[in-house]
């Protein structure tokens, strides 16, 4: 049976170690100036070589030659995990009295140490601060918020770095060439991403996908996107664009065909915050929207979310009315008091004593007449009967809806009246309004403003809106004779 890449090219020494080189040289120096801790604590992400450098420091400190497949009686190896119980602490603090067989130290390495129960971090603390002198207790751990402070502060504490994918991608390609893996840069880098700072993560990746091609043929980036069920690249790059230009159909267009060739919208999602990630220096208007596709996975319904976080920034927006105030007539009294008070003053001689003469009071200013709001767009023609036969042919769920609803058209904005808000609702849902601005824009109205209200249409009898209005509400019907 063959091994799995990742065990096969595992780091068998510290100068091995890619990318944690601000761990490996203060372990080096210190092995090599004699200074053994009793205790070692490795945070960091998966995949790094957390557990890799646990063991390669036990046979170090043992001066031993590491050997992977061989069993040494002095290094023993704990899955937290599965004994993560106060027994077997208990257990384990019995036979660490026991001197060690062979090596010059007894070493505990206790993988996903945080798994440890409350009871069983406190039967380990009385231990791991004061360890017989033959023992030394590695911990690892990829949660160390996890972890009591009273047990970090007992140990000397290593954290470990996510691999950069321009390293994770250069080992790959050492590794490609080792196993006479045909694939090119592209398909290097994109493992790389994909592997999310993990090397474990990229070269079982790798490892998985040489069983895609023969020998002769070379893995690309479209090969590996397809396996994935990723998101070609034109189309993220293309969803960017179309968000950008504000261009609605290629947003539902794009997302559409994604849907029928089966690919989810987190997947979607987590490649647009990967690209846009990259390109947030140079396009920072992007901001907001990387803000707005971290909510994405958290929905209950995220293709619809993905839908409306891109078409929101595409939507129309509705037209602001614009008021034309008249100016205001100044009556002539008024006017000659203000001409009065620009006269300059008399000078102190000239001022002589008058009759005091009564006052007239000039004439009310006439109050300003309320002002109708105006729109400042044009007369639009608007066929509802053209409307009704494109959704019948085009989008029937919407037509069955706009059967039961009427209508009005002032200027540039239909306002529609579904009678009740389910209808309303129904019409607003993010998808239905959508195909309606789209049908709106095939029947040639699509810059009008449109309205939908939850209710019926007023009467146009004044007599019965008047009638409507006292009753709180009403709908107009033709009675016949």
């Amino acid at each position: 049976m063959s091994k799995a890449l990742y065990r096969k090219y595992r780091s068998k020494s510290l100068d091995e170690v890619i990318g944690q080189s601000h761990v490996t040289d203060i372990l080096r120096r210190s092995l090599d100036q004699g200074r053994i801790a009793h205790a070692y604590l490795l945070t960091g992400p998966r995949g790094v070589g957390k557990t890799s450098i646990a063991r390669i420091l036990a046979y170090e400190i043992n001066k031993l030659p590491y050997d992977e497949d061989a069993t040494n009686l002095d290094i023993i190896e704990i899955d937290a995990a599965s004994n993560n119980g106060v027994e077997d602490v208990r257990d384990l603090r019995e036979k660490v009295q026991i001197a060690p067989v062979s090596a010059s130290k007894k070493i505990y390495i206790i993988d996903e140490v945080h798994m440890l129960s409350k009871q069983a971090f406190n039967a380990l603390l009385k231990t791991l601060e004061e360890p017989p002198a033959h023992a030394v207790f590695i911990l690892a751990t990829t949660d160390v918020d996890k972890l009591p402070a009273t047990i970090i502060s007992r140990t000397q504490r290593f954290s470990f770095r996510s691999i950069a994918p321009k390293d994770a991608a250069a080992h790959l390609k050492t590794i490609a060439q080792k196993e006479s893996i045909l694939i090119d840069d592209d398909a290097l880098e994109l493992i790389a991403t994909r592997g999310d700072g993990s090397f474990r993560d990229s070269i079982s990746l790798l490892d998985q996908l040489r069983g895609l091609t023969d020998k002769d043929t070379t893995i690309t980036r479209e090969l590996i996107e397809q396996c994935l069920g990723l998101a070609p690249t034109t189309v993220i790059e293309n969803l960017i664009h179309a968000y950008e230009s504000k261009d609605l159909k290629s947003i539902v267009n794009l997302l559409d065909e994604s849907d029928k060739n089966g690919i989810q919208p987190t997947v979607i999602t987590s490649q647009l915050i990967s690209t846009v990630r990259s390109q947030i220096a140079e396009k920072p208007q992007l901001i907001q929207l990387l803000d707005q596709l971290l909510d994405v996975t958290k929905s209950s319904q995220p293709n619809i979310k993905l839908l409306t976080i891109l078409a929101a920034h595409a939507a129309p927006k509705p037209k602001t009315a614009a008021l034309t105030v008249p100016a205001v007539e100044v009556s002539a009294p008024i006017a000659e008091l203000e001409k009065q008070a620009t006269k300059a003053k008399p000078k102190m001689a000239e001022v002589r004593p008058k009759a005091i003469v009564p006052v007239t009071t000039p004439a009310r200013i006439q109050p300003v007449q309320p002002v109708t709001p105006t729109t400042t767009g044009t007369d639009f023609d608007f066929d509802w009967e053209k409307l009704l036969e494109y959704t019948r042919a085009n989008y029937v769920a919407i037509y069955s809806v706009l059967g039961k609803c009427g209508y009005d058209h002032n200027g540039d904005q239909v306002t529609l009246y579904t009678g009740t808000p389910f209808w309303k609702r129904k019409l607003d849902d993010p998808k239905h309004r959508l195909n309606l601005m789209d049908a709106l824009a095939k029947v040639g109205a699509g810059d009008m403003i449109l309205e939908t209200i939850g209710t019926p249409p007023p009467p146009k009898d004044e007599t019965a809106a008047a009638v409507a209005a006292i009753m709180g509400g009403g709908e107009e019907v033709s009675v016949g004779e």
